[in-house]
């Protein structure tokens, strides 16, 4: 692509080969359209059902389940009894399936509203007439007429421009629109929001009109190259995703290989084949956590409802708790850190202090305003709630609402000062009057604008020093600095032409203006910081301007600096990727600079969340590992591109959605201990019960009722468990920690052997009686132990310091599946679907004893391991006083 923008006019047309006066020809414009393409961005293949369902088989766990279904169904047609046993099992893999492909077709709809962004139709000179044509036909070396209310068709070179701005936010960014110089010859390094003698494609004219030359159509335009990143950007896997993909391989081959130590071993001790497959099928369903994905996706949901409640909607569920692992939030600033609405922050009257505008003004200052006011088109409406509404240019909306919060009246100075005519602003001057007639007689020019424009009256040089420096001193401060000029004048021209009374103006005062950053911006930043969380302002905007506000929100400290577009287009990707840490500003940078900046934080092993609201933002939201999209400001394509949607456009609310994450990841740690310690002992009891020559404890069925009901639907309730206080002081966790971190393996160990041993107890002694007295004590101590694991695993504190109504569907569910394993043994129909013996007293008081011996030992173990951690803790403190005191 070449550098346009750097060429005139003349050299550009010679290069792409085009006509300001006639335009290409019929004949030439089809050809360069076979050659070239239509002007429209290519679409990303998406995969079919059957794909998808292809998909589901890369997890091994999901292939033992099938096995698993298939040989039950065989073994079931081959024994002559009921199929309850594959149904189960067929109905999980469905469900897990279903599960999945919905998440896949969580659609991508970024390109088809990038594709919106066209305007159907534009305005060529072809063959020296002017033609509307499709603006998917325009080519290169077409000549566009440009006019106020157009969306610009493709990338061109302007020719010839009148008082042109285009808003370029959705591309750049920036709020402001841009004012274009078809004159301007710009350096290479030139960043997008500088190149002011482009135009780009699907950028709205505000003003003026243009002649243009085409330079690029299609996917080599620059909203192309963000369609581009779009099809090519693949997201890395969610953190939740590789830890759930480990886990299930871990599963699978634990699985495998006790399956493959039974079969050897049955073998060995002469059994006969079908009975082995029998036991191979039940250790499957012993080790595969039948109910992991649906505890873990309906805890995501869980997140995502309370999610909404704090402004933020997610589109895409693993992105719930990737949430709570981010360790960096690359923030945009525009809307999010800031207000999104310019304020005056500070003003300044010759021979008088710096005044800001939260003071209270004096007299002078208050008619200062009023004047500003007068001299501005903003109005002020009420909408149907009665709240007042302010309708105009940033600048003159932010004068008139300074205007109403000191309680003047606009419409009484209208009245009293009623204006007769208006000089209005062009590009070219940088300024607009205004003329009002005065009560006593006699009119008032006012006229506002940039300060080194306005035609002030001659001054000594003390004078015009003093407002040089306070210029300057606003600028310094990132202040948008804009001057008043005024005079009196006796009577109107004959001629009723004002401008060339517009001149010898006495100098009344400047203004400073800002986007002010939100009020609880800092502190959410204060509060990511102490979580562990960086944040990084990127932006579009000019560095003085990020600088100035980062600083106010405590985003910058003295060892962080800012990095511009242009820098980090000299810096390469390694080097980027040693150094991304030391920058906490990015400004005035690129679509391209913005991925490039999120995946080197992804390469120092950070999980990074992306804000953004613009057309630009988008293939940076998609490759973040939690893209974040403005639901207020933000366009269809940033929205499409990301993961979740800010309804507030507010920083803060991200903050509150990284808690509600990280609760969520707690919670997902507490489904995996629970499933894992009754999955693992099934299987140990399984194997030694084996080893020992004594038969299956559990068969399938048995299985799939504890594993479905008796730990699937008290976990479920897992999903509403709410984490303390403490869970934002602590650090992000990494990308490739664990869910086992934190000591929760050897607590895993622990209650799995527990479970082990009671187990086979249970058997051992129900065996002395019958093979089904023993399976049967078996099955209702593993049900009953599992069931009341529940509780332990709430909390790392004692169960019993856990209230039972801050999840009493917890508690409720725990109950019911207590009773409903009780009655298949008490009520004779059920005994006899699910192959169980009638049991005595004395079995019950063993089922009963030997179930709440786990619970026990976990209460036992818990109480040493927080009295030793409050040990430690209390020697850390006060060693901690004692360095203070030394200092």
């Amino acid at each position: 692509m070449a550098n346009w923008h750097t060429m005139n006019p003349k050299e550009v047309l010679q290069a792409v080969g085009g006509s300001p006066e006639r335009g290409l020809g019929a004949a030439e414009a089809t050809q360069r359209l076979q050659k070239h393409g239509k002007n429209e961005y290519a679409q990303q293949k998406k995969d079919g059902i059957f794909t998808m369902v292809l998909h589901q088989f890369r997890d091994v766990a999901n292939v033992i389940l099938l096995l698993a279904g298939v040989l039950s169904l065989a073994l079931a047609i081959r024994e002559g009894h009921g199929c309850i046993e594959p149904v189960v099992i067929f109905a999980i893999i469905f469900m897990n399936f279903a599960l999945s492909i919905s998440q896949e077709r969580s659609s991508e709809k970024a390109l088809e509203a990038l594709q919106n962004l066209n305007s159907p139709s534009c305005l060529v000179l072809r063959d020296g007439a002017q033609l509307e044509i499709e603006t998917a036909l325009v080519v290169p070396g077409d000549i566009l007429l440009l006019k106020t209310g157009d969306l610009v068709a493709a990338d061109a070179r302007i020719l010839q421009s009148v008082n042109l701005c285009v808003d370029e936010s959705s591309l750049t960014g920036e709020s402001e629109p841009v004012e274009k110089n078809a004159d301007a010859l710009l350096a290479e390094d030139a960043p997008l929001g500088d190149q002011i003698n482009m135009a780009f494609s699907g950028c709205l004219v505000t003003a003026g009109n243009a002649v243009a030359v085409v330079t690029d159509t299609g996917m080599h335009t620059q909203m192309g190259k963000i369609a581009g990143y779009l099809n090519n950007a693949q997201k890395l896997q969610t953190p939740l995703q590789k830890r759930l993909n480990k886990l299930s391989r871990m599963v699978s081959i634990l699985a495998v290989v006790s399956a493959l130590v039974l079969l050897a071993e049955g073998f060995r001790q002469g059994e006969e084949f079908w009975g082995m497959m029998l036991a191979a099928v039940s250790l499957a369903v012993a080790a595969v956590p039948e109910t992991l994905q649906l505890i873990v996706t309906l805890t995501l949901t869980q997140g995502v409802k309370n999610m909404v409640k704090k402004n933020a909607l997610i589109r895409k569920l693993p992105a719930v708790e990737t949430l709570g692992n981010v360790s960096v939030i690359c923030s945009d600033k525009t809307g999010t850190l800031t207000q999104n609405r310019m304020a005056i922050q500070k003003l300044w009257l010759p021979g008088t202090e710096t005044a800001d505008a939260a003071d209270a003004f004096s007299p002078a200052q208050t008619q200062f305003l009023r004047r500003l006011a007068l001299a501005s088109n903003a109005v002020a409406e009420q909408d149907e709630n009665g709240e007042t509404r302010i309708i105009g240019d940033a600048t003159e909306s932010a004068i008139v609402r300074l205007l109403l919060e000191k309680g003047e009246n606009r419409a009484a100075l209208d009245a009293d000062c009623p204006r007769v005519a208006e000089i209005p602003f062009s590009s070219a001057r940088k300024m607009m009057s205004s003329v009002h007639k005065l009560p006593q007689g006699g009119y008032l020019l006012l006229t506002k604008g940039a300060f080194d424009r306005l035609p002030f009256a001659d001054s000594d040089e003390a004078e015009i020093a003093a407002r040089r420096q306070k210029h300057d001193e606003f600028a310094a401060q990132a202040l948008r600095v804009i001057a008043m000029g005024c005079r009196e004048i006796e009577a109107a021209p004959a001629d009723g032409n004002w401008e060339p009374l517009e001149s010898g103006l006495t100098f009344a005062g400047i203004i400073g203006l800002i986007d002010p950053p939100r009020a609880e911006a800092a502190q959410a930043i204060a509060v990511a910081k102490k979580a562990g969380i960086r944040t990084v302002m990127i932006t579009g905007d000019h560095a003085g301007t990020a600088k100035a506000i980062a600083a106010q929100i405590g985003l910058l400290s003295g060892r962080e600096k800012v990095l511009t577009g242009s820098e980090l287009a000299h810096i390469g990707d390694e080097e980027l990727v040693e150094t991304v840490a030391d920058y906490s500003v990015y400004a005035r940078v690129s679509p391209e600079d913005k991925i490039r900046i999120v995946e080197a934080w992804q390469e120092n092993g950070a999980v990074a969340a992306m804000t953004g609201d613009g057309v630009n933002d988008a293939p940076a939201l998609k490759a973040a590992d939690v893209g974040v999209a403005m639901g207020q400001a933000g366009t269809e394509v940033a929205k499409s591109a990301s993961d979740m949607v800010l309804t507030d456009d507010n920083f803060a609310s991200i903050v509150s959605a990284v808690r509600e994450g990280r609760n969520v990841f707690a919670n997902i740690r507490k489904t995996i201990y629970f499933l894992l310690v009754c999955n693992l002992s099934e299987i140990a009891i399984m194997l030694t019960a084996q080893f020992l020559g004594w038969g299956l404890p559990l068969t399938p069925v048995m299985l799939l009722l504890i594993n479905v009901l008796g730990d699937g639907v008290p976990g479920l309730q897992l999903s509403k468990e709410v984490s303390g206080g403490s869970i934002m002081k602590r650090k992000p966790i990494a990308r490739e920690e664990s869910f086992f971190g934190g000591g929760l393996l050897t607590r895993i160990l622990q209650q799995t052997f527990a479970f082990s041993v009671i187990g086979l107890l249970a058997y051992a002694y129900g065996v002395k009686e019958s093979h089904l007295a023993g399976q049967t004590l078996t099955f209702l101590v593993v049900a009953f132990s599992s069931i009341l694991h529940i509780f332990t695993v709430r909390s790392r504190k004692s169960m019993f310091r856990k209230s039972a109504h801050k999840n009493p569907a917890l508690v409720l569910s725990a109950l019911v599946m207590l009773v409903s394993f009780a009655a298949t043994v008490f009520l004779p129909f059920l005994r006899n679907i699910f192959g169980l013996a009638a049991m005595n007293g004395a079995q019950w008081a063993v089922v009963l004893g030997l179930s709440i011996l786990p619970s026990i030992l976990a209460e036992i173990v818990k109480l040493w391991s927080n009295r030793h951690e409050t040990r430690l803790y209390k020697r850390r403190l006060v060693r901690h006083q004692s360095t203070e005191a030394d200092d």
